[in-house]
């Protein structure tokens, strides 16, 4: 009979593995996004791992149901996406050997986070985002040994959590989400988790890297819903 820790561990092997594979095929849908003059350097830490305390409600069909990935809220007050939920991570520094090692340190600035513990998957391909004139580089890793994470710096982060990936997967979480600027309309994958929700650069990077891992439930797209921003 197996149990169901070695259960637990095979269904994360299996999540790991469909991790690097997406990163292998070089691309999760985002190369055609406008780009950037002169752009600052920046990454992102996407961090997986397996939660330490009660895994998702949600039906987890693609993946474990205690996988999860780490994200934080910003502060309302920053100029860049204020109180928007995002992915550890900032601008590059001179002495930030690659992109892999700007991503560990800004999530260990902001989160507390122990880098050690953090198995780099891979760098995925550089993304242009113009709102903030940053081509980010997203970082993919993998969580050997959690640590405690906690919002160090309240003036730039207010909330670090982890949330189940299956709850993001969760049909019922899913949404598009419409920003309307200048008589124009922009439309994305959202996710509502709680009353949390995930919009804008970091939702599309998880909608990509989950449809490009295979993880990705039918959801309703026509199902809109217009942002309101931090003021």
């Amino acid at each position: 009979m197996t149990s169901s820790t070695e259960t637990s561990a095979t269904g994360a092997a299996g999540a790991r593995a469909d991790l690097l594979a997406a990163a292998a095929r070089g691309t999760i849908g985002l190369d055609r996004l406008p780009a950037v003059d002169e752009p600052n350097p920046a990454s992102v830490l996407i961090l997986f791992g397996r939660l330490d305390d009660e895994p998702s409600d949600a039906d987890a069909i693609t993946v474990p149901a205690d996988l999860d990935v780490l994200l934080q809220r910003r502060a309302a007050t920053l100029s860049s996406h204020p109180g928007q939920v995002s992915f550890p991570g900032g601008r590059s520094e001179p002495e930030d050997a690659d992109a892999a090692a700007t991503a560990l340190r800004e999530a260990q600035e902001e989160t507390g986070l122990d880098p050690s513990g953090v198995e780099i998957l891979a760098t995925l391909p550089e993304i242009p985002l113009a709102a903030s004139n940053h081509l980010v580089t997203p970082v993919l890793g993998w969580w050997r040994e959690p640590s405690r994470v906690v919002a160090v710096d309240h003036a730039e982060t207010v909330q670090v959590f982890r949330v189940p990936v299956a709850t993001l997967l969760d049909p019922a979480t899913r949404f598009t989400s419409t920003l309307t600027r200048m008589g124009q309309t922009f439309r994305g994958p959202a996710f509502d988790v709680d009353g949390t929700i995930v919009w804008g650069f970091t939702a599309m990077v998880l909608d990509g890297l989950f449809d490009a891992a295979g993880w990705t439930l039918p959801w309703d797209r026509a199902d809109e819903r217009p942002i309101r921003l931090e003021v």
